[in-house]
């Protein structure tokens, strides 16, 4: 499988992400094409990280066949001549969107970030060891970095104009979409996270904390979209190594990371764009944490 840095396919693109491109299908349909770029610190690496788009939709499309019957989602196939059949048009692409792309019903997204922390880790342990709270109400005290919450937090986050999620009160999501959207957006989150939670962790990864979307499908239902349990929607670490107290090796972009705070440190990189350029050891170190990941979650090796 080639890596991919942007897409260019024969259908009207609607959106482009980070990592994802997005095109029209007609009215009622959207193939999303998952790209092999990666972002750390809010910078989009110039490198491409082999075999990371393709991890990113089959992990999410492991996902949604597993959530047939717990929540109703937007997935139609990730399977690329399933996909070709249904959009003929694309039937030259089939290299292009061999592994990384998913045709997935058009909805009506709601703004809202429907974050579950299951512990308290990232920005979230940021504000509260700063003033014991989150989103600005308060936790218990004497919680530890990385610690398990229980029962879990619902700690929806929305866009701010520069692009960044905000954590927001609950309060303020039923400002947003309503209370009833609301209780559904989170009961929703909540159902999807324990499954995802305790499926994973027999597999031997914690999904410390994730985000969902959701959105209204043309029948006016409330259903999953987007992503689901990636290691870019989610912080994975592995069972056998998890400490409380102190920070977790993750399953995803660490080895990235690491060489980036290492050039801050040393000077040579200020934290603005462009990124220094990646060595290959740290994109093959990266690519093969995608991998990883995908094996643990689903049981399986992704071919390339």
């Amino acid at each position: 499988m080639t890596a991919m840095l942007s897409s260019d396919l024969p259908l009207p693109r609607i959106g482009r992400g980070k990592v994802r491109d997005i095109y029209a299908v007609g009215d009622d349909r959207v193939l999303l094409l998952t790209t092999d770029r990666i972002s750390a610190f809010d910078v989009v690496m110039a490198e491409t990280i082999p075999m990371k788009g393709a991890v990113l939709t089959q992990i999410s499309a492991w996902w949604f066949r597993q959530l047939e019957g717990t929540v109703p989602h937007h997935m139609i196939s990730a399977d690329a001549d399933e996909i070709i059949r249904a959009v003929p048009a694309l039937k030259n692409h089939r290299a292009d969107i061999l592994g990384r792309a998913m045709l997935c019903k058009r909805t009506t997204v709601f703004p809202i970030e429907c974050v579950i922390r299951g512990y308290i880790s990232g920005s979230a342990w940021k504000e509260y060891a700063a003033h014991g709270t989150l989103a600005g109400e308060k936790l218990p005290a004497g919680l530890v970095e990385n610690q398990k919450l229980e029962p879990a937090i619902f700690s929806p986050a929305t866009k701010a104009e520069a692009g960044h999620d905000e954590n927001i009160t609950v309060a303020k999501v039923r400002e947003i979409v309503g209370s009833e959207v609301a209780a559904t957006l989170e009961k929703m989150a909540r159902d999807v996270y324990g499954y995802g939670e305790t499926t994973s962790r027999a597999r031997g990864i914690i999904i410390a904390d994730t985000k969902f979307e959701f959105g209204r499908d043309k029948d006016g239902r409330v259903i999953l979209i987007d992503e689901v349990m990636t290691p870019d929607s989610s912080r994975f670490w592995a069972v056998d190594a998890y400490k409380p107290g102190q920070p977790q090796p993750s399953f995803d972009k660490q080895p990235l990371r690491d060489y980036l705070d290492a050039e801050r440190r040393a000077g040579r990189w200020n934290g603005d764009a462009p990124a220094p350029p990646l060595p290959a050891s740290v994109v093959d170190a990266t690519s093969k944490r995608y991998l990883e990941a995908y094996k643990r979650v689903t049981g399986s090796e992704l071919k390339a």
